[in-house]
This record gives structure tokens, sequence and C-alpha cells, in this order.
């Protein structure tokens, strides 16, 4: 059986990263039995952000498509995205979930679920971007110190 090609080695898959928060929260949240009452522009916001993760991430994965590199967190990686969204934010998908979550929070009116919020982006940063950041300078080298230099983490 021949080698598999070397892959980030996540410590949290990314969307467990942001479920378990988002879920956490929303438990504890019921489980108290107090909700949120933000409004209407809590929905308006929440749809809009949903939007944004759609386009933001269905953008990303189309790149990913473009020049055939792995779609899905921790599948190995041919080549170094520099455009679209990668010119704003190394981690383009991870900011779109973020945002996902947020949009999923405000429309579910989880107080609970935004306050775990900082917890999901840590989980991102320590599970999946560090290992990720590492692999990338393993296997890219000098191209991916470059771009890491030119291009901020999150936005």
């Amino acid at each position: 059986m021949p080698d598999a090609p070397p892959s980030p080695r996540f410590r949290i898959w990314p969307p467990i990263a942001v479920a378990v928060p988002w879920l956490v929260g929303y438990g504890l949240e019921r489980l108290v039995g107090v909700s949120l009452d933000v409004g209407r522009w809590a929905g308006v916001v929440g749809w809009v952000l949903v939007a944004v993760f759609a386009v933001w991430n269905g953008w990303c994965l189309l790149l990913f498509a473009r020049h055939r590199t792995g779609l899905l967190p921790g599948q190995s990686t041919s080549a170094l995205l520099e455009s679209g969204p990668y010119r704003f934010s190394r981690n383009p998908l991870y900011v779109g979930l973020l945002a996902l979550y947020a949009g999923l929070a405000l429309l579910a009116g989880s107080w609970g679920a935004l306050v775990l919020l900082p917890l999901a982006w840590a989980g991102l940063l320590w599970g999946a971007i560090l290992p990720e950041e590492a692999y990338l300078r393993a296997e890219l080298g000098r191209p991916y110190e470059d771009y890491r230099s030119r291009v901020r983490r999150w936005l």
C-alpha cells in the first residue's frame, strides 16, 4: 500500500471546533430557560451573516476545486491559494465558519451561543489553524512564508 500524502494533523476538526461551543451555549441557555430577545435586527443581521458565509465559503471552495487541491479540512494541499478571499485572509473558510456561527446564534436568539463565540474562535486557532500553519510551512516552504508575511491570519 503506498504512503498517503501528508496532511495537517488537526487537534480538533474545524466543524467540531465551531459546532460544540454553539451547541453547548444554546443548550445551557435552554436549560436555564432564558432566551435573548434582540428584536427584528437580529434576524436581518443573522441572515446577512449566513449569506456572507455561503458566498464567501463557496468562493473559497470553488478556488480549491479550480486548483485541484484538498477541499475538506485535513486533506493534503498541493497549491498555495493567493487569490479571491485568500488575498485578505489566510483562513477565509474559518472566518466564514465564525460568521455562520454568529448568524445562526442571532437567528436562534441564543445569548448562550453568542457568549461562547470566542471559544469557537480559540478552538479553531488551537485545534486547526496552528497545526495547519506548521503543515503548510513544512509542505510549501518559502512561498508560504512569503504569503504569511503579506496576508493576515484572520482579516
